[in-house]
């Protein structure tokens, strides 16, 4: 038996040859009795899967790795995962959002550009996917804003993000977003909403066109993803069609509904309902629905997603920040709705995710034993993978894929350490994953990606970044500059008229 003396001698972005064990201090099982943490526990893999879990492996490995004090789990499922740079981390504190930049007025509409190149859009994916697998997050559907887009995204976009997956050893459903409309602003400042439902049409032709050429391809690793964009800007007919569409591919179909006012209004002004009693009258709700944010549903919405079998994509970080939140966890769980978890924002932290969702659960529900750590730790792993209808994901049994996370234990940030996932989800964040495996291959360790130099591609991203706020007085309502836009939290020094004494 052959032990690798250091756990740096494992190459990154590589599989090792034969089987080879992971050791730790604690390590998750999926049991037929059910999910165990076991202590001083051991994953044996091979190739891509996982062939066994538990304490004592007897049988020959090429290498085991012992992790020492640290966490061994299955990674997590993101089915709303930012895929782009944020631009909603620009409306946490500058509301509302329809002043700034996230609804078109009129004349900007009738001239609508995309405000990045395509090597920008190109290289967002990979950027993005690489802060997914510093967050032990191993299969992931991608999401990005529209706002500043033309229209909707363009297949080449997600040929480089189906390149990108596969250098960086990311596991995804890929799917370029379309849309029949959307919501602008007229003269007056009144949102009206617009369709060009020729121009949906013939964005969800290619969109379905590229998901079933990408299905099953890099041996897996990528999947394909139908993504109309939210409700309110989609008709009819692109719904029938991309749901056909869906059913035809079997592919899941994510669409954002019951998310926020501006939705709510519009979609009551177009249909006179809610968009859940809308989709539920077409007969569209089904099992292969992903629905973020839910925070919004009426209690009727509520019923007919838990009728239908649709899975809410919980983004609690994201929906915090903006002043909203599921009501609640606990509430949909017990109704029998199937409730995953998505990041939506920047950081993906899935870790920050699990401590938001359960202390908002617990203010929602208005007492100290709502939820659970293992319940949210089961929604960001679990409950996401059976969305996807893959039940060899979210867990770690023999034949389950070895898509794996593990977390540092030791870090002295989160000391005392108590039950490991408590300690994770109510102590830690996402900055103590250690190393993320995906396809039995390690995608990352110690802060590192293979295929990528963080430290430089942050400096493009920012310069990106920067470069599309200074382009935001062209699409924001009135056309006032950056610094009303978005001004600084404290007056920038020197302010006219001050004197220093």
């Amino acid at each position: 038996m052959t032990y690798a003396p250091r756990w740096s001698d494992l190459p990154l972005g590589k599989r090792p040859d034969g089987r080879w064990a992971l050791r730790a201090r604690f390590v998750i099982a999926d049991m037929p009795q059910g999910r165990r943490l076991i202590e001083n526990g051991e994953v044996v893999i091979e190739c891509d899967r996982v062939v066994w879990v538990g304490q004592n492996f007897e049988g020959e490995v090429s290498a085991r790795y012992d992790m020492g004090e640290a966490l061994i789990g299955p990674g997590f499922v993101d089915l709303d995962a930012l895929s782009d740079l944020d631009t909603t981390v620009l409306g946490m504190d500058n509301q509302p959002g329809w002043q700034k930049g996230r609804v078109w007025p009129t004349d900007y509409a009738a001239r609508a550009y995309e405000m990045y190149a395509p090597e920008e859009l190109a290289f967002q994916k990979r950027y993005a996917f690489a802060q997914l697998l510093l967050n032990g997050i191993t299969s992931a559907l991608p999401i990005a804003s529209l706002f500043y887009r033309a229209w909707g995204e363009t297949v080449a976009e997600f040929e480089a993000g189906a390149e990108a997956a596969e250098d960086l050893g990311l596991r995804v459903w890929l799917g370029p977003a379309f849309r029949s409309g959307g919501v602008i602003l007229d003269e007056a400042g009144v949102m009206q909403p617009i369709f060009d439902e020729e121009r949906g049409l013939a964005e969800l032709v290619e969109a379905a066109s590229f998901a079933r050429r990408v299905h099953g391809t890099a041996g897996g690793l990528i999947s394909g993803l139908l993504a109309p964009d939210r409700v309110e800007t989609c008709t009819e007919a692109l719904l029938r069609k991309t749901f056909a569409h869906a059913q035809d591919m079997d592919l899941p179909v994510r669409l954002h509904m019951a998310q926020g006012d501006m939705e709510l209004q519009t979609v009551r002004r177009l249909h006179g309902m809610t968009a859940p009693e809308w989709l539920d009258g077409l007969g569209l709700l089904s099992s292969r629905l992903i629905a973020p944010h839910a925070t919004v549903a009426t209690d009727a919405d509520l019923d007919r997603y838990a009728a239908n079998n649709v899975t809410i994509a919980h983004c609690p970080l994201v929906s915090g920040r903006h002043g909203s939140m599921l009501k609640s966890f606990s509430r949909l769980k017990a109704m029998g709705i199937r409730i995953g978890m998505g990041t939506d924002t920047a950081p993906p932290d899935m870790v920050l995710n699990m401590a938001t969702g359960l202390i908002v659960n617990r203010i929602a529900e208005g007492r100290a034993d709502a939820g659970s750590a293992a319940d949210f730790y089961d929604a960001a792993t679990i409950a996401g993978a059976d969305a996807l209808k893959r039940p060899d994901l979210g867990r770690l049994f023999p034949g389950s894929k070895a898509d794996i996370a593990i977390f540092d234990m030791a870090d002295h940030m989160i000391a005392p350490r108590i039950d490991p996932i408590q300690t994770l989800v109510y102590g830690a964040t996402g900055r103590v994953t250690r190393a993320t495996i995906v396809d039995g291959r390690l995608s990352m360790r110690d802060g590192a990606v293979a295929g990528i130099d963080l430290v430089a591609d942050r400096g493009r991203a920012q310069a990106q970044f920067d470069g599309l706020v200074a382009r935001y007085p062209e699409r924001t309502f009135g056309h006032p500059p950056v610094s009303e836009i978005f001004p600084s939290s404290y007056p920038l020094y020197p302010v006219v008229s001050e004197v220093l004494s």
